[in-house]
């Protein structure tokens, strides 16, 4: 048995996710609606709505193919210097993403003064649960691994081993070195494939997340910046998912799937903010409740994620350590990811003092 990517899981998932948060978006809460900002403009905000969902779908396709595509030309290919400088920047942004991004938003939610005293206020719960999904993520690496490893070594004597790898290409050589490469070869893409698809999971709840957080946005000045900081790191989020699945060297048919689901999840978030952002209540207790433990799990997810199967991966990997210059090439472009994604999310600030008025000529014409 071979782990692979099953669509119908990941609908399921994704289907309850969405009625979880629709569902809490129409709920009465015991705190009152608060107007979003006196900037509130629904017709401009609704236009700006519909350039996010095409900007953020065009960032997410284009991010997550690159790789794909790329892996046919050698100065983009697995293992080739490039490759390794843009996956670091990627793993800095996707660390960026979990740290700065999420977390501290799941600690605003489930530290809201809408929810009771009773437990919420009593315990980090955001840090907890943070805490425990990095755990989680690293028991199933952990374990997936370990199951596919053994399954391989029991079924490599009847054959399977072709299958384990995907009819991986071995050149040359005699017989003895091409069944030791094809052995290699098939444990790295063990570890790729439970690497991509854990890490598509913790991706694709943090995007729906955030698409609906924007779909239900009616203050322009909160949308314009929203749109900007997701499409880029959209981008920089796929070409880290996309790396992986080509190292994975997955079947064109998970591989289509994978990559679809990231490309449509946000702008389909964003679409559903829309439908129903006429009674959505953020502050209801089950809106805070449900954003607050997925945003917590993704985090968390997407911390052991960026720091053990990306970058650390990487950074200790024979291709990397035998290079000086390549060594100090991603290590500055982790640093240059994560102060991006840094920067991004001070990008209201920036917005309010420098782009307001140029950036309002801009949009309104959307």
């Amino acid at each position: 048995m071979k782990l692979s990517f099953n669509a119908s899981t990941t609908f399921f998932i994704l289907h309850c996710l969405i009625l979880q948060i629709s569902l809490a978006a129409a709920e009465e809460s015991e705190c009152e609606m608060k107007g979003e900002s006196d900037d509130e403009n629904k017709p401009l905000a609704l236009r700006l709505k519909i350039g996010a969902i095409f900007a953020i779908l065009f960032a997410s396709f284009a991010g997550v193919v690159i790789p794909i595509f790329g892996r046919s030309y050698a100065i983009l290919a697995p293992g080739s210097n490039l490759f390794f400088i843009l996956k670091s920047f990627a793993g800095g942004v996707l660390l960026a993403v979990g740290l700065i991004h999420i977390l501290p938003e799941s600690f605003e939610k489930l530290g809201s003064p809408c929810l009771p005293e009773k437990p919420w206020h009593l315990f980090k719960f955001a840090g907890f649960i943070a805490m425990l999904s990095a755990i989680i993520t690293l028991m199933i690496d952990s374990f997936a691994s370990g199951y596919l490893k053994k399954s391989y070594a029991e079924n490599q004597d009847k054959g399977a081993a072709d299958e384990m790898i995907n009819k991986t290409d071995v050149e040359g050589g005699s017989d003895k070195n091409n069944q030791a490469a094809m052995h290699t070869n098939s444990q790295e893409l063990i570890r790729y494939r439970v690497i991509s698809q854990v890490l598509e999971i913790g991706i694709v709840i943090h995007s729906m997340i955030i698409g609906i957080a924007l779909g239900t946005s009616q203050s322009p000045s909160t949308i314009r910046p929203l749109i900007a900081a997701l499409s880029f790191h959209q981008f920089f989020e796929g070409i880290g998912l996309g790396g992986c699945i080509v190292q994975a060297r997955l079947k064109l048919s998970s591989t289509v799937i994978m990559a679809l689901f990231f490309t449509l999840t946000t702008s389909v978030g964003v679409i559903i903010g829309i439908g129903i952002a006429s009674s959505y209540n953020g502050n209801s207790i089950t809106t805070l409740i449900v954003q607050g433990v997925l945003d917590s799990s993704a985090a968390g997810i997407l911390i052991y994620m960026a720091l053990v199967d990306l970058l650390a991966a990487d950074f200790m990997s024979k291709e990397v350590q035998k290079s000086g210059k390549l060594q100090i090439a991603v290590n500055i472009s982790v640093l240059l990811g994560a102060a991006a994604m840094s920067i991004i999310a001070k990008w209201g600030w920036i917005y309010r003092i420098y782009c307001k008025k140029r950036c309002s000529l801009l949009f309104v014409h959307i």
